[in-house]
């Protein structure tokens, strides 16, 4: 049986065939939350879903390939996304799988949650979900995420990723293209794809840890990863603030990349 977050005051699993179909049922504020795979008739919350998406990223500061609605109905119809609804079927969260390297690599992105249903354990519900349909359709698969936020990283690593290196990530140029919409790009790209503000983590199938040793790393050192996140801001943002400064030619506030990240 798949393993299920304890966050939420109530959780159950529904059993819908094999051991990957599996919807999962929470309880949040006395309304019930059903994780499943996405269906056609989801393509309704697909306008939503982007909108979020655009929407959290901007209030975050931090990047996210943007996407269309059109390429979420695209993930829908290919059995490659996980949604969150209301028992009155009112939208929740959402999360779809992309494929690198002849499906060497598998990525789980794009997850969101709807702002009144954050911190309430459908996010980490979500990513065990995706997680597992991943390995239902791509066994031999590396997983990989990157992220910016201390949170994900502690539900990846409940899920056995570990942090890694850049150059351990799919080299296929269409997942790198997929960062030209992200506000931090130019770092990226200043490093030479080996370094930005996201983390790297990665969950290999034939070398992997147990989910339990990743849990207690992380736990273990997860004021050390804050304090890198922290650093990582500090260091990669640098130059670029140097950059906007002698741009400004003294003409009013230079808008830096903090301007776009905090609206300063």
């Amino acid at each position: 049986m798949v393993p299920v977050s304890e966050d939420s005051p109530r959780r159950k699993l529904i059993r819908t065939g094999g051991p990957f179909h599996i919807n999962i049922v929470s309880t949040v504020d006395n309304q019930h939350i059903i994780i499943r795979v996405a269906t056609v008739s989801d393509k309704v919350y697909s306008k939503t879903i982007t909108d979020e998406m655009e929407a959290s990223a901007a209030a975050r500061g931090t990047g996210i390939a943007k996407r269309s609605p059109e390429y979420i109905e695209q993930k829908i119809d290919e059995g490659k996304a996980v949604i969150a609804i209301t028992g009155r079927n009112e939208w929740v969260g959402f999360c779809y799988i992309e494929t690198w390297g002849h499906g060497e690599y598998v990525a789980n992105s794009g997850l969101i949650v709807a702002p009144a249903y954050r911190k309430s354990g459908v996010a980490k519900s979500i990513k065990k979900r995706i997680f597992e349909l991943s390995r239902q359709k791509y066994p031999e698969a590396k997983i990989f995420g990157l992220t910016t936020g201390l949170a994900v990283m502690k539900i990846n690593s409940e899920l056995g990723y570990e942090p890694v290196t850049y150059s351990e990530l799919t080299q296929d140029e269409a997942f790198w293209a997929g960062c030209k919409s992200c506000v931090n790009y130019d770092i990226l790209m200043s490093k030479d794809r080996k370094n930005c503000m996201c983390t790297a983590m990665l969950y290999d199938p034939k070398d992997h840890y147990e989910p339990a040793e990743t849990t207690q790393y992380f736990e273990e050192n997860k004021k050390g990863f804050e304090r890198l996140l922290k650093f990582k801001q500090w260091k990669l943002l640098r130059p670029f603030l140097k950059k906007d400064k002698s741009e400004s030619n003294g003409g009013g506030k230079p808008k830096s990349l903090l301007h776009h990240f905090f609206h300063l």
